[in-house]
């Protein structure tokens, strides 16, 4: 950074500003935790026999290990795109309104769970649902390593409830998607050709409340080679919802290349292949019990509602963890 001409490029400069700062708040956070873990070693030797001290000994532990815990889930997050910032698109899966009614639940526990974490979090587009909830919704979090974060909860989610929309009141099992794909800093970095793609404009149109739409010159463009389709409503102007969503397209194709790469590797290696991308990861069970269980980790909460509410760290540190462990 102390080069001539480091501020030439303002991108380049941004960028590397960026991953300064971010390896200077972990050396002072390491720095920090290893003056007060000295502390603590000499208020242990003075706290035998001193019920008082020892009690405060106990409460600043406790408080040193969830800084501990902290920083070592920095270390997690050695993919390409795991530092910078997620879209997280979240759709309906089978089940009808009580699915597109889970998929309105598991929008508002992502989005809880970003804010929870203090990322800024912003709403590019939502489908209602005829009846309720919604059909799809797309959504922007920014923050150090959202994308890292947010690859975590990849996959089918579960709900097994009593249904809210059934006369009989009967038990009902609910499935709803998670997509997550990076934020690219370069837009040059995936190169889409215009023949490659279909732009649609429609008027935008919902059910108002939470989800109600902005602008009437929302934009969905189709990736025709890939299938992989985008829209965007968010935006006052038709020229800026195609811009988001041409960035929205390229964070998609991104993640679908890294992930083609990751599958090319393993092949490579002879290791085993999950050939259903999509499976189901999470289960949440509000009757006859409750509790919520991950298939991959094993991780699980009896609490649902918490869990629901944006309470996701518990979940996505063990995924995190089992991850590192096999790489």
């Amino acid at each position: 950074m102390g080069q001539p001409g480091f501020w030439d490029n303002p991108e380049q400069a941004a960028r590397v500003g960026g991953e300064h700062a971010r390896a200077t708040r972990k050396l002072e956070a390491f720095a920090s935790l290893e003056a007060d873990v000295a502390d603590l070693i000499e208020m242990a030797e003075l706290a035998d026999g001193d019920e008082q001290l020892a009690g405060e000994l106990d409460e600043q532990l406790d408080g040193l290990q969830a800084r501990l815990a902290a920083l070592e889930e920095q270390r997690l997050f050695s993919g390409r795109y795991d530092t910078g910032d997620a879209l997280v698109t979240i759709s309906a899966g089978a089940g009808g309104t009580d699915a597109q009614d889970w998929a309105e639940m598991v929008l508002r526990m992502e989005m809880r769970w970003a804010e929870r974490r203090g990322f800024k979090v912003e709403l590019l587009e939502a489908s209602a649902g005829e009846e309720a909830g919604i059909k799809s919704a797309t959504f922007q979090v920014s923050g150090e390593n959202a994308y890292g974060l947010y690859s975590a909860e990849k996959g089918v989610h579960r709900l097994v409830r009593l249904s809210p929309f059934d006369a009989a009141h009967r038990r009902q099992t609910s499935f709803a998607g998670v997509e997550v794909s990076p934020v690219l800093e370069d837009i040059d970095e995936i190169d889409i050709d215009d023949d490659d793609i279909q732009v649609d404009t429609y008027r935008a149109s919902g059910a108002g409340g939470q989800h109600v739409n902005k602008t009437d010159s929302a934009v969905r463009i189709t990736h025709r080679p890939t299938g992989i389709v985008v829209q965007c409503q968010n935006e006052r102007s038709q020229s800026s919802n195609r811009a988001t969503a041409m960035t929205m397209l390229r964070s998609k194709l991104a993640e679908r290349y890294e992930r083609e790469r990751r599958e090319e590797i393993s092949r490579e290696r002879g290791e085993a292949q999950d050939v259903n991308f999509g499976s189901q990861i999470r289960s949440y069970v509000l009757h006859p019990y409750t509790m919520v269980k991950d298939h991959r980790t094993e991780h699980e909460a009896g609490d649902a509602n918490r869990v629901l509410d944006g309470d996701l760290d518990g979940f996505v540190r063990a995924y995190l963890l089992a991850t590192a462990g096999r790489s």
